[in-house]
């Protein structure tokens, strides 16, 4: 039975919806927020994002204007995201882990006219401060921010704690997230007011049942799609906690957050479930009895490691596949009918089909390019005509991803149907890794491809043609992984690097990367 239909008010602002709600419904004092030791109630998280707003106000920030975040998870990040939203701005999420060309692009794309930055990561700004065209406001999250920015905390002590909410509706933009494509160049997905409470209410209260008593604790962080619900909206929605943690998270890291916190909703990824797995006694010394669903997404999980956490912990993970495009999972197992090494079904409130090269529907069992509809989309990419017209189909979007279903409705990923790769649940464009690799002088060209490793989770590899009178050693192999490490984000860099006489090329000179892919395929078959 389809679920019924979410009706907004005429007018509409989704801070009010995530936010103010809990204070109307008297859950003022309950814990919203855990961070390093600290409890913050709802209260303070009403407060304070009226405080953030109203200090953008008085710095000019007003409708539809962008504010970007670049925040390592933290309570600063709940006060900007839905203070900037409140007073009807856009505030925009930004990857943490990029390099400052990055921002530079992100930043001039976006027109931010300002920046809410952590302290840590302030260096990467003003590096290329001089070259931004829009940004007016850097505002810094941090005790020791150099006197010439605004440091945030002093922002919120002089504004109030009374707000007036823009006359936003629920179509109006509230947010952006940037998701990469197949050029490498990123683009701005738009959503909407209504986009996070129809994930909420069909993804996290209808397959996960999150209620009050629930305490989530991501390991993705809230720059992603995924993680901006799985750490924020989802237990925002119905007066929740969080734990919000602004390390990376390392398996060791995350396991103390579980036993510290007893989350009961974790959402990991694929790679770090991997990761947890290798820990010899983790379920011994570990505490993890208060976790009653397991979520991952960001790319496939190989039924392997599903098995082997069930056996481990005794706790099914409920995979499932969402995009920034449509903000969350459209796509889920369900606790009790879980088919390992399945995507799961569809999320009721959203529809999928698996269509050919020329538009129709394939038959069960055989593979095609997915489709999915759902009233989470984003309306489109900003400054992005060509490529919004080429996913955002009528009602539904090209999702990109190869699929098949079998004859009990589960969905099976089989693969992309473009050269990006899906390294650790976060998009690498091969041309950029490529790009990293062609700086290097004894590099002559290079093509990169994903390759699985030994737990079926694709990760880049580069196939590189040097120089002549240049020695392939395992020592350059190494300094080669280094290099592209210090040049862009450094989950992008190859984990194998080998090294081949030539590649295979269009007569027109283009890498024919489907013939390395097979390669890359059938080395690991050999392995």
């Amino acid at each position: 039975m389809s679920p019924s239909p979410i009706i907004f008010a005429e007018k509409f602002n989704a801070a009010e919806y995530f936010v103010d709600q809990n204070i109307k419904a008297g859950r003022g004092e309950r814990v919203a927020i855990y961070y390093e030791d600290k409890t913050i109630t709802y209260q303070e998280v009403y407060e304070n994002v009226n405080r953030t707003g109203n200090a953008l106000l008085t710095l000019g920030i007003g409708l539809e204007d962008r504010v970007m975040l670049l925040l390592f998870d933290c309570p600063e990040f709940a006060y900007s995201f839905f203070g900037a939203m409140k007073i009807g701005a856009v505030p925009v999420p930004t990857n943490t882990m990029l390099k400052p060309r990055d921002y530079l692009y992100l930043l001039n794309d976006s027109r931010a006219k300002a920046i809410i930055v952590s302290q840590e990561l302030l260096g990467n700004i003003i590096e290329i401060y001089d070259e931004l065209l829009y940004l007016k406001h850097i505002i810094v999250v941090g005790d020791d921010a150099p006197e010439k920015y605004f440091n945030f905390s002093d922002l919120l002590k002089k504004s109030a704690t009374d707000l007036s909410t823009a006359a936003t509706t629920a179509d109006d933009p509230a947010f952006w997230l940037y998701s990469s494509g197949t050029t490498g160049f990123p683009k701005g997905a738009v959503h909407l007011h209504h986009d996070m409470i129809y994930c909420a209410e069909y993804y996290a209260k209808g397959i996960l049942g999150i209620n009050e008593n629930d305490i989530t604790f991501s390991v993705a962080k809230l720059f992603f799609a995924y993680g901006l619900g799985n750490g924020l909206y989802f237990s925002f929605s119905v007066g929740a906690s969080t734990v919000l943690v602004p390390q990376r998270p390392t398996p060791e890291s995350v396991l103390k957050t579980v036993t510290k916190y007893r989350p009961t909703l974790y959402f990991g990824v694929p790679t770090s479930y991997g990761a947890i797995l290798q820990i010899e006694n983790a379920e011994r010394d570990y505490d993890l009895s208060s976790i009653r669903h397991c979520a991952s997404a960001g790319e496939s999980l190989p039924a392997p490691i599903f098995l082997k956490w069930k056996e481990k912990f005794g706790l099914e993970i409920l995979d499932g596949i969402g995009s920034t495009e449509v903000l969350h999972i459209f796509i889920s197992n369900r606790p009790g009918a879980i088919k390992p090494g399945s995507t799961g079904q569809v999320v009721p409130g959203y529809e999928a089909k698996i269509l050919d090269a020329d538009g129709n529907r394939v038959p069960q069992g055989e593979v095609g390019t997915l489709m999915v509809k759902g009233d989470s989309i984003a309306a489109y990419y900003w400054n992005k005509h060509q490529k919004t017209k080429e996913t955002f189909i009528g009602e539904w979007i090209n999702t990109g991803d190869k699929y098949y279903q079998d004859e009990d409705g589960y969905f099976f990923y089989v693969g992309r149907g473009d050269d990006m790769i899906k390294a650790g649940g976060i998009w690498v464009s091969p041309v950029e890794v490529e790009n990293a690799l062609m700086a290097h002088p004894a590099v002559l060209e290079c093509g990169v491809v994903g390759k699985p490793d030994s737990d079926g989770m694709y990760k880049p590899l580069a196939y590189v043609v040097f120089k002549q009178n240049v020695d392939s050693n395992d020592q350059l192999l190494e300094e080669l992984k280094k290099f592209v490490k210090s040049n862009i984000a450094p989950y992008k860099y190859p984990r194998w690097v080998v090294p081949v006489e030539e590649l295979p090329k269009t007569a027109t000179g283009k890498i024919q990367r489907y013939k390395l892919r097979q390669q890359a395929i059938e080395s690991t078959v050999l392995e």
